[in-house]
């Protein structure tokens, strides 16, 4: 519908509203089972907010408020459709996706990641992408070997 049918200032305050995409990631969407309830949920969130956001009076501030719900429900729609979900590993012989990995540092300290997909992972945590540098680095590997990372040396000693 053109903007001159519309209730509002100007073609410019229409155009504030269209926010574009989210990047969406170039990887495969893998995720946990919990990975794909959280994306699902998110999309419910948008939805919701959406709908909420459509019921407001004034044109001009329904479209400022439907941006974001919308700009993110065409984003968790996406990624809800291309998710492929990978079921939990079920050796702890190798690094996988879905594995718990504790790995010692040269100064000694240890940190235990959660190798899960792009949209689950918050290192803040203890999960991290499986396409972040440190998962490739550790995938595949076994308890005890070394990877390099960042100019130091990792030591896998527990895998879960």
């Amino acid at each position: 519908m053109s903007v001159a049918f519309a209730k509002e200032d100007s073609a410019e305050t229409a155009s504030e509203t269209l926010l574009p995409d989210r990047p969406i990631s170039p990887h495969p969407n893998i995720v946990t089972p919990a990975g794909l309830k959280a994306l699902e949920l998110q999309l419910e969130q948008a939805r919701a907010a959406y709908e909420t956001a459509l019921k407001i009076d004034d044109v001009n501030e329904r479209r400022r408020q439907t941006g974001i719900p919308l700009r993110d429900m065409r984003y968790f729609a996406a990624r809800v459709r291309s998710a492929q979900v990978m079921t939990e590993p079920t050796s702890t012989e190798t690094v996988a996706f879905g594995s718990t990995v504790a790995f010692r540092r040269q100064d000694g300290r240890v940190q235990r990641y959660r190798i899960v997909g792009e949209d689950e992972a918050d290192p803040k945590s203890g999960s991290i992408s499986f396409v972040s540098p440190v998962a490739r680095l550790l995938m595949g590997k076994a308890v005890g070997d070394e990877v390099g990372a960042s100019g130091q040396e990792l030591e896998i000693v527990l895998i879960s």
